[in-house]
């Protein structure tokens, strides 16, 4: 399910390639399954239309997903790729933290919490 945080310091569109990532890699998401349109997600998350196609063409070029002229978006054979664009969004995370001033015992113990927090949920 795709959401955004209004919250988040990420832009919409980056939040929503965020989702669409975490919902491959959980399996939500599978090869070849349809999209929302880009027009039905921005009504479903009230949002500008040209957000979300600025999101779905950002993970077109990243080969997450592909286009198919008049019937839509849909999830590419990710092999991985979904993954690797979750991986290089928590690298440039910590790499912020760090150039924060963070200690990489503080970040550990973050994600210590946030998994324990995910367990004891059963996520």
């Amino acid at each position: 399910m795709i959401t955004i945080d209004p919250a988040d310091k990420l832009p919409i569109f980056e939040q929503i390639c965020r989702s669409v990532c975490r919902d491959i890699n959980g399996g939500l998401l599978g090869e070849n399954d349809k999209l929302p349109s880009a027009r039905e997600l921005a009504k479903l998350l009230a949002l500008n239309p040209n957000t979300v196609a600025k999101a779905y063409s950002q993970l077109e070029r990243d080969g997450i997903i592909y286009s198919v002229q008049g019937k839509g978006c849909f999830v590419a054979a990710h092999e991985g790729k979904a993954g690797e664009k979750l991986t290089e969004s928590f690298r440039k995370a910590v790499s912020e933290a760090l150039n924060s001033g963070a200690t990489a015992q503080e970040l550990i113990a973050i994600v210590n919490e946030i998994s324990g927090l995910r367990s004891r949920k059963g996520e």
